[in-house]
């Protein structure tokens, strides 16, 4: 950025920083005029020469001028320009300690506020049927009687229970009443809800290795010992886990598709797995986080689906089908432990609000959720295998990638001794969204691989795009 024909040099803004862009920029003005690098009467860029050169929106930057002068560090002088305020003598800003940056596992479930490429666990954004959505808003709001705005229920409203009860056993063949249906707000909601019912402090409960960090760090804050169980073609080993293990308490899986490696849980290991819960009283969480995207073949059955003994606990969620600001998940309990669940419930949860509830509802009943998920399992397909071709044109003496059968990530394995974890920073710090592979893993040293989300690739001009800039920090 220039102003006055001099070159002023201001700290680039941060696409993953928790301010928003405005105060990021009103920031760097306000430290340059603090420093003397911007001095009285000075000119600055107008705010369509800086909305230009930044690429932003016209009102982020008048947001950011306008508090410059509601401060008074700077005067706009109509024709003439804006300028930096004669006659200022500002003081210079308390230097404020840098945030430190946890470089730890714990960043890796880090989800920034923003839509960055490759970002893990987003869906197609783009693509969603915002019109239909805000015609049924708009519904729902009108519809609102004062019984709808006292507390919502703390277990989720009736019809949306009865609605994902109906669904499941169409789409994922689980037979369940709308009674065994509670409504939470995420995942991490529902393993919470999980271990307050059924487990307590000292259980161990056998986790997939590699596998979604978050879920251990969850358990490790309720005093739970997790169990690393190895992760084969076959999906979880579940004679490692009976070897390392066999009176565990509980077993987290992914069989649909394994988090993150995407592999199935074979029928065998599905039944070993049953009948190890069942003659030990064991627990099984089945984590069905985007079951309903698989592209070789038709989605594989629920493993609660051949649930006999009760012993499976279903977790889904709206994150990856609908949009994650939603925060609307579900769980099924068995018909057994009902009742324990509502006593827990009714003591640690607030509900989730009612009018997102009575959207989400009409969007399933009337039949946009089911063709949702059709068009965006057969966009993912076409996304899916237009990302991986773009970048492996650009990156393919660099990188071996697994196109998975089903979910919305593909798996980067790097080759040679390139550090998955230093890249992934370096794409952070670029304006890319990756995930290192090795962070996911508990025991030994780990594949070298990136995991980078597809669902936002239009286009493979703009997966090789991107490709070139990953190429560029290797």
């Amino acid at each position: 950025m220039t102003t006055a024909g001099k070159p002023i040099s201001l700290s680039p803004l941060d696409p993953t920083a928790v301010e928003p862009y405005y105060r990021q920029i009103y920031e760097r003005l306000r430290s340059a005029i603090a420093s003397g690098l911007l001095k009285p009467g000075d000119r600055i860029p107008s705010a369509r020469a800086l909305t230009k050169e930044l690429g932003l929106a016209r009102g982020t930057i008048d947001t950011a001028y306008s508090l410059l002068t509601a401060e008074g560090y700077i005067q706009a002088r109509g024709q003439a320009g804006t300028i930096v305020t004669p006659g200022l003598k500002p003081r210079t800003p308390v230097a404020m300690p840098s945030p430190v940056i946890d470089n730890g596992t714990s960043s890796i479930g880090f989800r920034p506020y923003s839509i960055l490429p490759f970002q893990m666990g987003l869906p197609a954004l783009d693509e969603f049927p915002r019109k239909i959505w805000a015609r049924l808003g708009a519904r729902c709001a009108r519809a609102m009687q004062p019984s709808d705005m006292t507390h919502p229920s703390v277990y989720g409203q009736p019809a949306l229970r009865a609605e994902i009860a109906a669904y499941l056993q169409v789409s994922r063949g689980i037979h369940c009443a709308a009674s065994q249906v509670f409504v939470t707000s995420g995942y991490r909601h529902s393993i919470e809800l999980i271990g307050l019912a059924l487990l307590k402090a000292g259980d161990r409960v056998w986790l997939e290795d590699p596998g979604y960090p978050p879920t251990r760090e969850l358990l490790a804050q309720m005093h739970i010992a997790t169990v690393p169980v190895p992760v084969d073609a076959d999906g979880m080993v579940v004679a490692e886990g009976v070897r390392a293990a066999p009176r565990a308490r509980m077993a987290v899986v992914t069989p649909a598709h394994q988090s993150p490696l995407g592999v199935s849980l074979s029928l065998q290991r599905r039944l070993a797995l049953l009948d190890w819960a069942g003659r030990n009283n064991a627990w099984i969480v089945e984590d069905d986080y985007d079951g309903e995207y698989r592209y070789v073949s038709r989605p594989l059955p629920a493993l609660k689906s051949l649930d006999r003994d009760g012993r499976v606990l279903y977790a889904g969620t709206f994150s990856k089908v609908l949009f994650p600001s939603l925060r609307l998940a579900y769980l099924v309990v068995p018909q057994a432990q009902v009742e324990r669940f509502e006593q827990i419930i009714q003591t640690f949860a607030g509900g989730s609000p009612e009018l997102t509830q009575s959207i989400v509802t009409a969007f399933i009943k009337e039949g946009h959720f089911a063709r949702h998920i059709q068009r965006m399992r057969k966009l993912y397909a076409e996304r899916r295998e237009a990302t991986k071709a773009g970048l492996e044109k650009v990156l393919g003496k660099h990188v071996k990638i697994d196109a998975l059968p089903g979910g919305m990530h593909l798996i980067l394995r790097l080759t040679g001794r390139q550090s998955d974890r230093k890249l992934m920073l370096r794409m952070r710090e670029d304006g890319l969204f990756a995930e290192a592979l090795s962070e996911w893993q508990q025991i030994g040293k780990g594949a070298s691989a990136l995991l980078v989300n597809f669902t936002n690739i239009d286009s493979l001009a703009t997966a090789e795009k991107l490709g070139k800039r990953i190429l560029a920090l290797m």
